[in-house]
Order: C-alpha cells, then structure tokens, then sequence
C-alpha cells in the first residue's frame, strides 16, 4: 500500500477548477494525500486505472481480505451530502453498496460492480431504457431519508431563478 501514487486526470482538474474555483483547485491539490490515506486506513491496494467524472476520482481497489472495491474521492458539497444515506437507505438494492464512509470529506469505499455490464453496452436502446426506469422505479419505491434534498425543492429553486436568468439571455425566446 505504501508507495502508490496516483495521477489525477487533467479532466477532472479542469471540471473542478471551472465549477468549484479555488475550493476544486484545494481538492485536486490534495487528492494524492488523501488517496494515500484512505489507502492506509481502510486497508486497500490500487487495482486498476483510475476512473474519474465531472466531479470525482474513483479507485478501484482491493481490500485486505480480498474483496474487489471502489474508493471513491469528492469534493463535499450539496450533491454529494446525501449520497452516504442514500446507500445506506438502498442498501445495494438497484444502487451500489456503501461499505465505508468518511464523513468530513465524503469519501466512499463502495461495492465495485461489472464495469462489462454498462448500459452503454446494450445494443438496443428501448432495452436500455426500460433497464433504467425499472431501476428507477425500485429506488423511489423507498422514502428517502430525512434531510435529504428533495428532487421538486430543487427544482423549485431553478425555477425561481428563471427569470433572472433569462433577463441575460439576449433572446429569452
């Protein structure tokens, strides 16, 4: 475990820069040490390349016993504070598995699922999305716990925002 270092995608460098400013810069800066200390902590060995999205770097790892995982590194903010809870809630019911988390900085060791058994990877598009709204079905099958945010307050806040918004559009039409 000692001695892995990681790379951080230019990627995700960019997207945190250009949506979290000086608090995605902090982030970035650190995702190294704060790898390497997950790494400790939790017991894990680096087992493939690192995976990454607009918002996180995710690991896939190994545990001590074993078991093949994913440490999953992000910035805290108000997209990812109700994302433990919810797992807990599901439960690896149509949602991966939350094995471990770090409160004060969001860090998730997660089940690792298929990485060959993408969507994406469904030929017929019709399947694919009958695949997602039965899964969605399932997760909101669920009362959501309390304190997280709610789908229809965030959109009411969009659309408070709106037309603000449109007063900067040159043709709001």
């Amino acid at each position: 475990m000692v001695g892995e270092v990681i790379e951080v995608p230019a990627e995700l460098a960019a997207s945190q820069e250009k949506f979290n400013g000086a608090a995605g810069r902090a982030f970035v800066a650190d995702l190294p040490h704060l790898s390497a200390a997950f790494l400790r902590r939790w017991e894990l060995r680096i087992d493939g390349p690192a995976m990454y999205g607009v918002c996180a770097l995710v690991l896939p790892v190994v545990r001590s016993e074993g078991t093949p995982a994913a440490l999953k590194l992000q910035l805290l903010d108000e997209e990812s504070a109700g994302e433990p809870a919810a797992l807990r809630v599901w439960d690896g019911d149509g949602a991966v598995r939350l094995l471990e988390h770090d409160e004060p900085t969001g860090t998730l060791l997660l089940e690792r699922l298929d990485s060959s058994r993408a969507l994406t990877h469904v030929p017929d598009t019709r399947e694919a999305v009958t695949v997602v709204a039965g899964l969605l079905a399932r997760l909101t099958s669920v009362a959501a716990p309390a304190g997280i945010r709610r789908l229809g307050d965030v959109a009411h806040a969009m659309l408070e925002r709106t037309p603000h918004a449109l007063r900067r559009v040159a043709d709001p039409a």
